[in-house]
């Protein structure tokens, strides 16, 4: 069958589209994913979406009170080098910095990472600590998701057939918050993630006391996930040694890991331990 390449120009049309062709189409962004999926033989679209076109979906926007827009077309270099981000956000341009080669992150999109829904997500992590939405758009118009709720499972998304991703939204930084992702992966930046970890802390004007922690954890589960049991370990007391080693066991202890080919359960229950140590133990300073 041959395969129909379309071009809306606006979000209603695109949605349109999908509403139309009902499940047999699929929508490109940067195709660092979808086209490695269609070559492999894992999908065959019948007609395939091109939303590069829609005007004004790669803007990134800070307001001091609604906080961070990125519209799902925003490429991850983008990300990587927003004045926007490594003022208010430095925790996401880090881990945008952390996926794929120049190359790779010149082409990806923030939106074609996070639809694609890899365990492995390289700005999942970031963005569950970050307590981010998604907007998506569909016929029936705008809805809000928080990001934690948008993974169903490794390539699964709440997003229904004549859905699309928009933007993602996240809050304006709090005062004396302070952020870190850190990846462990074979070769650096060029492989996916074994283990990912983002942690983003709120301290008191003193420095002494974490008001809020929140840890998000990529490549270990079927989703991205926070690991919630171990931010009660920290929250409202002070970020010392021993408090930090009872958060990374938690951590490595709470989580149902997954094996794969990268590796396995075992290790990456160790890994989470020791990366989310390093990732607090940094930001203790």
């Amino acid at each position: 069958m041959e395969l129909e390449y379309l071009e809306p120009k606006t979000v209603e049309e695109a949605v349109s589209l999908l509403k139309k062709y009902d499940g047999k189409a699929k929508m490109i962004a940067g195709g660092t994913d979808l086209m490695v999926q269609m070559r492999d033989g894992k999908i065959s679209p019948e007609f395939v979406l091109d939303i590069g076109g829609i005007i004004g979906l790669d803007a990134i926007h800070y307001d001091n009170r609604q906080g961070l827009t990125i519209g799902a077309m925003a490429s991850i270099r983008s990300l990587e080098k927003s004045p926007i981000l490594h003022e208010h956000y430095p925790i996401l341009a880090q881990a945008a910095s952390q996926l794929g080669s120049v190359a790779i992150r010149n082409v990806g999109t923030i939106g074609g990472n996070i639809c694609n829904a890899s365990p492995s997500a390289e700005t999942a992590p970031a963005l569950l600590a970050l307590s981010a939405s998604a907007r998506i758009a569909g016929p029936d118009g705008v809805r809000s998701v928080l990001l934690e709720d948008f993974f169903l499972g490794p390539g699964q998304t709440v997003l229904g057939p004549a859905e699309l991703l928009i933007e993602i939204i996240v809050s304006p930084p709090a005062p004396e918050t302070k952020g870190v992702y850190l990846k462990h992966g074979h070769r650096g930046t060029i492989d996916l993630a074994m283990v990912g970890v983002a942690a983003v802390v709120q301290f008191s004007e003193d420095n002494q006391t974490c008001w809020v922690v929140k840890i998000g954890l990529g490549a270990v589960a079927p989703t991205p996930i926070r690991a919630r049991t171990a931010e009660e370990v920290i929250k409202g007391k002070k970020l010392d040694q021993s408090i930090i080693e009872r958060c990374a066991e938690e951590a490595g202890g709470d989580t149902c890991c997954i094996s794969d080919v990268r590796c396995c359960d075992e290790y990456r229950e160790e890994m989470i331990k020791v990366f989310v140590r390093r990732a607090l133990c940094s930001l203790n300073v």
